[in-house]
C-alpha cells in the first residue's frame, strides 16, 4: 500500500502524515511530495525518515492513494495524472469539490455514496465539514428550511502563511507575507477570501453551494458570514436553524449524542461549553449553547466547534482513505 502525500510539509500535510500513522492505516511505503526546494530533504513517519520527492518523481513511484493538500492550482493540474495512472486522490483544495462527477464526501454523513471504485474524491472546507457532522442528523430528523452560519475560524485555516501573520505581530514582527487585508493580532477580520460580485465572500460561497451538494438538498437556505479571529487553531460557528418540523430542546440534545462524531458539550450554568483551546488535537465536533429561538416557531441556536486541521482536513481525509479501503477490498 503506498500512499502519497501531496504538500507532505504544510500544515495540513504534516497533520495528514500524523493522522495516518495515529489511526494505524496500512502503508508499506510513504511518499511524502513536496515543492522541488524541500526534494531531498526528509520527514519522520513512524519513526523512520523518509525522502521527500516532487510530483513527477511521486507519479513514477504509482502510489495506489494520494492525499493532496497543496492548492488548487497543484491540484488541477495533477490530480488528474495520478488518478490517470490508477491511484485514488483525495482532494483537500477546492479545485474539485462542486465538479458534478467527483464526490463530496464526509464519511459520517455520506459515506454511503462512496463505491470504492472513485479515482477522483473531493474533500470538503473545514467550516463545512464540521457544521454537517453536527447539523445533517439533525436535517435528516427534523430537516431544515434555512441556517444562518456566523464562522470564527482560526489563523491556521489560511495555512502557515496565516498562522505566521499572526505569529509575527505576536512578537512585533510584521514584515513577514500577509495572509490576512488587516492586521489579525488583537483583531477580528469579517472576510475569509475575497469578494464576488454579490459581496459575499468565496468561503461562503463555498459553504453554502458544499453544504446543498453533500446533503443533496438543494431548497435548504444557508445564509453565511465568514470571519477570521486571532486563534491558533480550531473554528468555531454560531448557528441558528429554522426546522420543518417541531422539536423539544432534549430532542435535539439526543440528536447530536447520538451523531457519529459528535460530543455535546452543553452546561452552560456551570460555564460548560466548546472552546478552540479545549477541541486543538480532537477529531470530534462538539456542540454547545443548544436553545430555542423564541422568535421564530421551530427554530433553536448552537454553538458548533471542531480542530480544523484535524476534523477540518487531514482526518476527514484520512477517513475518506480508510473508507476507500475497506469498500475496494
Amino acid at each position: 500500500m503506498k500512499i502519497a502525500v501531496v504538500g507532505a510539509t504544510g500544515l495540513v500535510g504534516r497533520q495528514m502524515i500524523s493522522v495516518l500513522s495515529e489511526r494505524g492505516v496500512e502503508c508499506s511505503e510513504l511518499i511524502p511530495v513536496a515543492s522541488e526546494r524541500s526534494a531531498g530533504k526528509s520527514l519522520s513517519f513512524q519513526g523512520k525518515n523518509v525522502p521527500i520527492v516532487s510530483l513527477d518523481q511521486a507519479l513514477s513511484m504509482q502510489p495506489d492513494y494520494a492525499l493532496f493538500s497543496a492548492g488548487s492550482s497543484i491540484s488541477l493540474e495533477y490530480a488528474e495524472k495520478f488518478s490517470g495512472i490508477g491511484c485514488c486522490v483525495i482532494d483537500n483544495s477546492s479545485a474539485w469539490r462542486m465538479d458534478q462527477n467527483v464526490p463530496l464526501i464526509i464519511p459520517e454523513v455520506n459515506g454511503y455514496a462512496l463505491t470504492g471504485h472513485e479515482r477522483l474524491i473531493a474533500n470538503p472546507n473545514c467550516s463545512t465539514i464540521q457544521l454537517l457532522v453536527a447539523l445533517a442528523p439533525i436535517h435528516r430528523s427534523f430537516g431544515i428550511r434555512r441556517m444562518v452560519v456566523v464562522t470564527f475560524q482560526s489563523v491556521s485555516g489560511a495555512g502557515k502563511k496565516g498562522y505566521d501573520q499572526w505569529m509575527g505581530e505576536l512578537k512585533g514582527n510584521e514584515n513577514r507575507p500577509k495572509a490576512f487585508p488587516h492586521p489579525i493580532h488583537g483583531n477580528v477580520i469579517p472576510q475569509c477570501d475575497s469578494f464576488e460580485s454579490d459581496d459575499f465572500t468565496k468561503e461562503e460561497h463555498k459553504l453554502i453551494r458544499e453544504t446543498k451538494k453533500i446533503l443533496n438538498d438543494f431548497s435548504i437556505l444557508i445564509a453565511p458570514t465568514c470571519t477570521r479571529v486571532p486563534v491558533a487553531v480550531g473554528h468555531s460557528e454560531a448557528v441558528t436553524c429554522e426546522l420543518f418540523r417541531p422539536f423539544e430542546i432534549q430532542q435535539l440534545l439526543e440528536t447530536f449524542q447520538k451523531a457519529p462524531g459528535v460530543t455535546v458539550f452543553d452546561n452552560p450554568e456551570n460555564g460548560a461549553y466548546p472552546m478552540p483551546l479545549d477541541v486543538a488535537g480532537n477529531d470530534e465536533v462538539f456542540v454547545g449553547r443548544v436553545r430555542r429561538d423564541n422568535t421564530q416557531t421551530h427554530g433553536f441556536h448552537c454553538w458548533i466547534v471542531g480542530d480544523n486541521l484535524r476534523k477540518g482536513a487531514a482526518t476527514n481525509a484520512v477517513q475518506i482513505l480508510e473508507l476507500m479501503i475497506k469498500k475496494s477490498s
